[in-house]
Order: C-alpha cells, then structure tokens, then sequence
C-alpha cells in the first residue's frame, strides 16, 4: 500500500503538470494564456505553502518521536506493553518519513508547473 501510495501521488502531480502544460500551449491568444498560467501560479504557491506548512508538523512530529523514545526506556519495568509501544513508535516514523518523500515530490512538481507558468508568460 505504501508503493501505491506514491504512484497514485506522482500521477496525480504529473497529471496536474500535463493539464497545465496542455491548456497553456493551446490558448492561441496571450492575455488568455497570461490569465491562465497567473491562476495557476496562484494555485500553485497556495499548494507550495501548505506542504511548506506541513514540513513544520512533520518536525513537532519528529521531535515528539525523539521525547517518547526517550520517556520509554524507565517505563519498560516488563509490564508486556512495551512490544506495542515501541511499534507504535516505529509507524509513526515510517509514516512521517513517507509524509515528508510525498511532500518533497509535491514541491518538486510545483517547481515545475511555476517554470511552465513563467515560461508561457514570457513567451509571446
């Protein structure tokens, strides 16, 4: 599930990217083509902020990982529910690792539709 996860997040982005670079190239008239790629590009820094914004989540995240790592070694006293205490822990680290990978391939083909954007801005 979690290598689907990131196929289904490459091809929704790569999807997006098509869509823009398609509607972009085929508008024949620039102001409706510099109107087009300016929606975008705000589109677009509202989805930047936002996986910038979820960057300072992952990072309470890690530092609550790290503060239970380090509560849980005095409450290991064999009261049996260590196994799944530490499992817990683990997931949420794999789950915050994959979190971060999915945004940085979010911004990576953000960085992209922006260059598109510019590109058929400039381009007359």
């Amino acid at each position: 599930m979690v290598l689907l996860s990131f196929v289904y997040r490459f091809f929704t982005n790569f999807a997006f990217m098509a869509v823009v670079y398609f509607s972009l190239n085929f508008m024949e008239k620039y102001p409706n083509r510099a109107i087009l790629a300016i929606l975008v590009l705000v589109y677009t820094a509202m989805r930047a902020a936002s996986t910038l914004r979820s960057f300072y989540f992952f990072q309470k995240i890690e530092k609550l990982e790290a503060e239970t790592r380090r509560l849980q070694g005095p409450i290991n006293d064999g009261s049996g529910g260590t196994s799944t205490r530490k499992q817990v822990v683990a997931d949420v680290a794999r789950l915050r690792r994959d979190g971060e990978l999915k945004a940085y391939m979010d911004l990576f083909f953000l960085a992209l539709i922006v260059l598109l954007c510019v590109a058929n801005i400039v381009r007359q």
